[in-house]
Parts: structure tokens; sequence; C-alpha cells
């Protein structure tokens, strides 16, 4: 009865998608005269609004409200978090701030949340498994291994929760008080995924996973690189676990009470046999192919593989041997949740999104066109209103900048997502991610712009001064070779001593420190990253022969790059200049694996 009920909610979560994307326009037009009449009496609105007839008109709507970034709301978003009423920007009481890893001055974004918004994040999850379920039959006969996560959550001075938007749910009734559901039976018991600490949480979730390996039909996390970090510590902790399921007896190093008490169901009785299974598996020289082996009837694994995260795919085939396919099922932000992946087993440089249009307000700004991208408008820069595109409105192959209103309070707000239209599902645009606005490097959440990482090697260079040496040029590179991946510097200095003395390199304390000054600079979340989390190894500094430089800018002039228009990329991506870089390195230096500087909390 419960399979039968379930499936006709998945068959009705398939046509509500059909009847969204059909009557895309409609559905966006009722949407925002909604939004506009639930927050008509905001202090936000009137005040670009005042002395119109209609605050609800749309027209009106667009003819006087601007298009902004985070620093125009910021002021309204702090003087609620100080206390003031939500009334400021929505008409719907603020019931927590999602904490976003883009960053304002050093610190995470903070984003105004109503109750609303946890059942609109809802309706987009529940359409996940109907989707999958179309190409993956089956997958109500066994349990799913994802490996889920919290984050130690603060507090406004008003006392508002300040989190992630994944905190948030996890937290929240829609995931602790979920119904049982046979496409969505977690290994992980939900005491495991709410602990604050994040190793006694891997190694319980792991735990359950090996303990449950043989009815685990597939596998994930949100984002690749924290499947990845889950690999590392079952390489490094995998007999440890094989010991807890040997003896039956959770380690003492689990000290959170509830994940002992949740985990002695787990381990119920001692199983020597199945730690021995595990053993021979682990204990191969090559793990190429390690998750087939402890997880035999996977199907696929699931995560966030696009934009920055595309790098760990190479790593995410390696420990699957190529064999289970990479699942990215949705597109979302701590803003807004925004659409789904109607094709999830599509390799992932050809993921697209689904955009839904009940999900909030969209907008668009022209950043390009056939096949060319633009960076037409700088964050800061006054965009004029008339650029913007509505959503049935946008053009096959263009570039844009994602804009968006909600009914949390925020109007015309620049997400910083550039997106390139591939193709239309009925009348709702389905499109690319291709990159955030100004993001440089990034490993994980943190997200360095270009902006932030000249400022932090600015600083950092200083140090060169006292001994006759300049920083002629630098780049960068995420290196994931290794789990936690790490930033990679590459810097040519030039010595300006005298001519009569002899040219000698740098002490090592010296370029040691300058990595460390750099990850002084850089800010909140990647500190957060590489102190807290330990999702972001440390930094290396790789000094590179005089004329390097010299020599990238003659490959990228070679590969039809103007000689009048070249700068130096900020970060490297291509093969050719890598390896160029990496075959003129003459030394490298590391930040110490364990910072004594602690990240500055919001």
């Amino acid at each position: 009865m419960d399979g039968k009920k379930l499936e006709y909610k998945g068959e009705e979560a398939l046509k509500e998608i059909e009847r969204l994307t059909m009557k895309a326009a409609e559905v966006q037009e009722s949407l925002l005269k909604q939004i506009l009449t639930q927050n008509k009496e905001t202090e936000y609105l009137n005040k670009y609004m005042r002395g119109e007839t209609n605050v609800t008109d749309i027209a009106e709507f667009k003819r006087c409200v601007p298009v902004i970034s985070y620093e125009r709301i910021f002021p309204y978003i702090q003087r609620i978090a100080n206390g003031e009423d939500s009334s400021l920007i929505t008409g719907h009481p603020i019931t927590e701030m999602l904490c976003s890893s883009g960053t304002s001055a050093g610190e995470p974004k903070m984003m105004p949340s109503i109750a609303e918004d946890l059942e609109r994040r809802t309706f987009v999850y529940n359409l996940i498994m109907p989707i999958i379920n179309q190409y993956v039959r089956d997958l109500d006969e066994g349990k799913t291994m994802y490996l889920y996560f919290v984050k130690a959550e603060m507090s406004t001075p008003s006392g508002l929760p300040a989190r992630t938007v994944l905190t948030s749910y996890y937290k929240s009734k829609h995931f602790k008080c979920r119904t049982h559901d046979p496409w969505n039976d977690y290994t992980s018991p939900d005491q495991t995924i709410l602990c604050n600490d994040s190793n006694q949480s891997m190694h319980c979730q792991l735990l359950a996973g090996l303990v449950h390996r043989r009815q685990v039909l597939r596998l994930g996390a949100v984002f690749a690189s924290a499947l990845l970090r889950a690999i590392s510590f079952l390489e490094r902790n995998w007999r440890h676990l094989c010991e807890d399921i040997s003896t039956g007896q959770l380690s003492s190093f689990i000290t959170d009470p509830a994940c002992r008490s949740c985990m002695s169901t787990v381990l119920s009785s001692p199983d020597p046999r199945l730690a021995d299974e595990i053993t021979r598996i682990c204990s191969q020289k090559s793990w190429k192919g390690i998750l087939c082996q402890l997880w035999p009837r996977a199907k696929y694994i699931e995560a966030v593989v696009t934009g920055s995260m595309a790098q760990y795919v190479p790593a995410l085939k390696h420990y699957s041997d190529g064999k289970l396919p990479l699942v990215c099922t949705m597109y979302a932000s701590s803003e807004c949740y925004f659409g789904v992946n109607l094709k999830p087993l599509c390799d992932p440089s050809d993921v697209v999104f689904t955009l839904l249009p009940n999900m909030g307000y969209f907008e668009f700004l022209p950043l390009g066109h056939n096949g060319t991208l633009l960076m037409d408008f700088d964050e800061g820069e006054q965009v004029p209103i008339d650029k913007l595109v509505d959503l049935v409105h946008v053009k096959i192959g263009c570039f844009y900048e994602l804009v968006v209103t909600t009914f949390a309070g925020l109007y015309r707000y620049r997400i910083g997502d550039v997106l390139q239209v591939v193709r239309f599902y009925n009348n709702a645009p389905q499109v690319r991610f291709i990159c955030r606005r100004n993001v440089v490097i990034s490993i994980d959440t943190e997200k360095t712009n270009e902006e932030d990482l000249h400022r932090s090697v600015t600083m950092a260079k200083k140090l060169l001064e006292p001994y006759d040496a300049l920083l002629v040029e630098y780049t960068s590179y995420p290196d994931t070779c290794s789990v936690p991946g790490h930033y990679v510097l590459y810097w040519e200095i030039l010595h300006c001593g005298t001519k009569t003395e002899p040219e000698a390199p740098l002490d090592g304390s010296v370029l040691e420190e300058c990595c460390i000054a750099v990850e002084e600079q850089l800010d909140y979340v990647y500190r957060r990253c590489r102190s807290n989390d330990k999702s972001v190894g440390p930094l290396e500094i790789r000094v590179v022969e005089p004329g390097t430089f010299d020599a990238l800018m003659d490959l990228f002039i070679s590969q039809g790059a103007s000689i009048n228009q070249y700068k130096t990329p900020r970060c490297i991506k291509s093969k050719k200049a890598l390896k160029l870089l990496k075959s003129k390195v003459t030394a490298s230096f590391f930040s110490p694996r364990d910072p004594t500087w602690a990240p500055k909390m919001c």
C-alpha cells in the first residue's frame, strides 16, 4: 500500500513538472504578483515605489525597483539581524539567516529566510526520486549511503539562527520528522548526520555504510569534494572501522552521546566475517574501483559535479573504476532553489538544469551571445533595468547572470551565477552552469575571487622586500590530486641585489611566511574550510624560474590570444599551460598543516 502511494506521488510529481514548464510564463507572473502582494507594505518596496497607485503592478515593479548586489540589501538584513522588524523587506516573519558560501568583506553573506522557504526546498527534494526512477529501477529494494553533515550554527544579535541552508534543512521537521520512504532509506542514522563534530559524524556514517554494504544501492554526498574527503578518511581509518565491526563495540573516540546511542543498534553484535571482507578489500595496494568493491550493488554516485566541483570528476571515476554514473540532480543556492536535472544519468559535462518557475521570480542579465561570454557588468556596477530578460524570453546559446526576486525579501538580486541557455523544456529554459562571477579559484565551498586573491598576494609579497626581492608575476591553480585539495600559487621572483653580489635563493622560511600571509588575508569561508573543516589543505607557493611568465604569454598567443589584450590568467585551467608551469618549478613551500590562526566568526 505504501509503495503504491509513493509511486502515485511520483507520477504526480512528474505531471507537476510538465504543468509548471508548459505554463512557465503564467506561473512566473502569478508568483511575482504574490510576492508583491505579500510584501507591499515593506520599507524596501515602498522606498522605490512610493507614490505608485498600485505597488503590486508588475510593470511598475520593473520600472522602479533597481537590480542590486548584496551590498545594497545588506543594510536591511543587518538591521533585521540586530532586532528590527522583518517588515523592512518581507511581509512574513524571517525565521533564520542562511549563511552562504559567498563572501562580503570577509564574512559569509546572510540571506533572509521565511518558514515557507522550507516548503519550497522540500518540493524540489521531492521531485528528485520520481525523476531518477525513470532511469534507475528498484531503488526501493535497498539502502542509500549519502554522507550528510551539519555545521555548528550561530545566532544573530536578535537571536535568529544563522546557519547554512543544508544545516537548516537537516534540523527541520521536514527532515527529522519525515515518514519512512523506501526510496530514501539512509544507512546513516539521523543522529550521526546531526552531530556537529565532523570527524565523529564521518566515522559513524562510514561505519553504518560498511555494516550495510550489501544493501547499499547508491552512494553520495552533497558535493563531490565531500565524498572524496570521506574516501580519504576511510583510507586512514578503515582498520579502526573494521575493529568496531569485528568487536561489535563503537570506538572510544566517539564521545557524542546521540551517536553512541544510535550506533549501538547498528553494531548490534560482533561480525568478524564482515570485518575480514572489508579488510581484504581495503588492504589492496590500489584503491581503483574501491567503491564498487565495498558497495557491490551500488548503481550510481550522487553529488554536485558542476562548476568548481567538476575538477573532482576524474578522482570519482578512478575510485569507481568508471563503472558508476555520476548523478547531479539539482541547482540551488542559499538565496533560492532554482531547478532540476531531468536527465540525471547524463555525462557530468552535459548536465543542464530545467528552471522551475514556481521557485522564485527569475530575470536574466545578458552577458554574451552566439557562444561568446562577455562580462559586461561588474558586481557593483549599476545595471540598466531595460537590459533584463524574462524567463521565457531568454535565447538559446546566450549567456546570462541570474537575477532573482523572492518571498523572503530579495528583489532583483544578482545571484552571481553565469548560465548558458542550452535549450527549452516545454516553455522553461534548460541552463548549463558556467561559473561564478569573479571566482578565480575554489576547492570546496570557499570561492576566492580575483580581487581577494590579488589583495592577499599583495600583502604577502611585502615580506620579500627586505631581501631585495620582488614578485614579478603570479597565477594560481586548485590542486586536487590529493585529498583535501589545496591552493597552489606559482610565483616568479626577481632578485634585485647588486651585480657584484651573487644571487642567492631566498631562505625557505621567508616563502613559508608568505604562504601564511596569503592565507591570513583570505576570507572567512576559506579560513573555516582550512582550520575547522579541514576540507582545504595547506597553501603552496611554487617558485618558477625567470622568464616563465613570458613563456606562458607566448603559449597563449600561439593559441590565438591577442598580444594587445593579453592578461596573465589568475587561475590556470589549460593543461598545456599547467604543464609548462610545472616544468619551470625550482622550489615549493607550504603553510603549516595546522594553522595557528582561527577563522573570524560572523
